[in-house]
């Protein structure tokens, strides 16, 4: 575990940048589209050399998104690297993927849901900083607010990174602590593995789409038996959508699941966090120190 992690620097206009796909396959409309919304912010797009390349749901076979994501790690050229998408894959070539050249040239990684692993990755083993955001497979069609995409630049460049929101909230207090978190699932994937997030004293993230109510029960339980949620600052909720209900009816909604597994403990549970699989879905950086303030009305997540 790293005590004080590398800020990436920030972008300019006419860095250069990469999108890669570590995980499913992308449409090459999609990825037009990313490249032209990205040049519009100043920036020159080098694309991965397997990036449109398709290995059944994945974009490429694992050599083929490890040759990509390794090539664009090692370009001391490339600030900042986008991940095309999720879905799944980042697990299987993880740990075959080389940081190390981070340390000299360190840079922005994007990206959420699967990429949670490699988030976890570069904070917990390398000490890096990077950015849970909205990836290129939704940088068009108009289903992502204007503040995913203002938020996203921020981030990037070095502007103003304060979320604010209407959250429902519990045991409310103001916490300040590291960031760390992302997919429920795949921070459950990651559980015995060097990349495993040191919890103690940081301000926990958690999102999740499309999973059984029992499969949310069964990781919180899991994360409560580990010992992940015991001590930690405050737990931050964002996006709970297309959760599923088995034959039986489950009878919670994801809130009360959430609240039932850390109704022992005394830290702040906050909800409907803008981040995540929804159409606000706020860029902020997963490593980097924040506090949680509330002026009776709104939440305020602040970096420090």
């Amino acid at each position: 575990m790293h005590e004080k992690k590398i800020m990436p620097p920030f972008l300019r206009k006419g860095d250069e940048v990469a999108i890669v796909s570590p995980a499913w396959a992308i449409d090459e409309d999609k990825i037009n589209k990313a490249v032209l919304f990205l040049e519009g912010w100043g920036l020159n797009v080098i694309t991965g050399r397997n990036l449109l390349k398709r290995w059944g749901p994945y974009a490429g076979t694992d050599q083929e998104r490890i040759s990509d994501l390794q090539a664009m790690t090692d370009n001391p050229g490339i600030k900042a690297i986008f991940c095309s998408r999720g879905g799944y894959g980042s697990l299987r070539i993880i740990g075959k993927t080389d940081f190390s050249s981070l340390k000299r040239n360190p840079k922005w990684y994007v990206g959420f849901s699967d990429i949670t692993v490699i988030h976890m990755w570069l904070n917990e083993i390398f000490g890096i900083v990077s950015i849970h955001g909205e990836m290129p497979l939704n940088y068009s069609g108009g289903e992502k607010t204007d503040e995913t995409f203002s938020s996203l630049h921020n981030a990037l460049f070095g502007g103003n990174t304060t979320i604010s929101w209407e959250g429902r909230s519990y045991r409310f207090r103001e916490v300040a602590g590291e960031v760390t978190g992302g997919n429920l699932s795949l921070i459950y994937s990651l559980m015995g593995t060097r990349a495993e997030p040191a919890t103690r004293g940081r301000i926990f993230f958690i999102e999740e789409v499309g999973e059984y109510l029992y499969h949310l029960d069964r990781m919180m339980a899991s994360l409560k038996l580990s010992g992940k949620l015991g001590r930690i600052a405050g737990l931050i909720v964002g996006g709970l959508n297309r959760m599923e209900e088995t034959k039986t009816p489950w009878g919670r909604t994801p809130e009360e699941i959430i609240m039932d597994a850390v109704s022992e403990f005394n830290f702040p549970v906050i909800f409907d966090f803008p981040a995540g699989h929804i159409p606000d879905n706020r860029a902020f950086y997963i490593g980097k120190r924040a506090k949680i303030t509330s002026d009776g009305e709104s939440v305020f997540f602040t970096y420090i």
